[in-house]
């Protein structure tokens, strides 16, 4: 009696425990590495895969899926400028704790309808989350003002963007992203994640990782201006001097 009253017990207690989630993502990346050469222009990512579910399509409102693409993180500090004496000089600045060196997100859908503010919050998607500002100088009244600027310049700079309904979904099963990466890479590990979701909830979420890379002479020079810098700096001192005699002796060739 004791042993079915504890077996009755365990199933109501598994029976109120959430269910796992029905729908998970396996997804995979064109390249998983990308180098940085001399004729670097920039490269593309697509990034692909589907839905594993072991029961039908739930009904209700349709799958819809979100892809980031972010480049390593680092401090930065934001400078603005105020004219005084009519000159333009900085006069305050913030130092951002962290900011992606690149950061972009492709959705199925407007991103404000797919995704909820507390989702957001819990997964930190949209551009604005992605950067750390933890605080700000006590003589700064509008520090926001200074991260909005980092993430304005850098859009325009091609190495942060939102790119809504850019991922196509196809029979709630399938989906592939297309990313466009600038020439201006930072070298590092970029992390990307897609994420499921339904009824603007987010269902599940796989990472992935692309190595961005200098190979090469640029990869030496480098190394050697981080490593050895008293050496890098006598090398362009050599490259400028014999790019100067190389240029006066190509003169000298033309005028006579």
């Amino acid at each position: 009696m004791i042993a079915r009253l504890a077996a009755t017990v365990l199933a109501l207690a598994l029976a109120a425990l959430p269910l796992a989630a029905e729908e998970k993502v396996v997804a995979g990346l064109s390249q998983n590495s990308i180098s940085i050469t001399a004729q670097f222009t920039g490269s593309d990512i697509l990034i692909y895969g589907a839905v594993k579910r072991e029961s039908p399509i739930p009904d209700g409102p349709p799958l819809d899926v979100i892809v980031t693409l972010q480049g390593p993180s680092a401090p930065v500090t934001v400078r603005r400028k105020s004219r005084v004496g009519g000159v333009w000089v900085n006069t305050d600045s913030v130092r951002v704790d962290l900011a992606p060196s690149y950061y972009s997100v492709a959705t199925s859908a407007p991103l404000g309808r797919i995704l909820t503010q507390t989702e957001d919050l819990r997964h930190r998607v949209s551009v604005p989350l992605a950067i750390r500002s933890v605080g700000a100088p006590s003589q700064i009244v509008d520090a926001p003002a200074f991260s909005d600027a980092l993430i304005r310049l850098r859009m325009r700079d091609g190495l942060y963007s939102v790119d809504e309904n850019s991922v196509d979904v196809v029979q709630q099963t399938l989906f592939r992203a297309d990313f466009d990466l600038p020439a201006n890479l930072t070298e590092g590990n970029y992390t990307v994640r897609i994420l499921l979701l339904r009824d603007r909830k987010v269902l599940d979420e796989q990472t992935e990782v692309i190595r961005v890379s200098k190979v090469g002479l640029e990869r030496w020079l480098y190394a050697t201006s981080r490593n050895e810098p008293a050496l890098y700096g006598l090398l362009a001192l050599a490259i400028a001097v014999f790019a100067g005699w190389a240029a006066a002796a190509v003169f000298r060739f033309v005028r006579t």
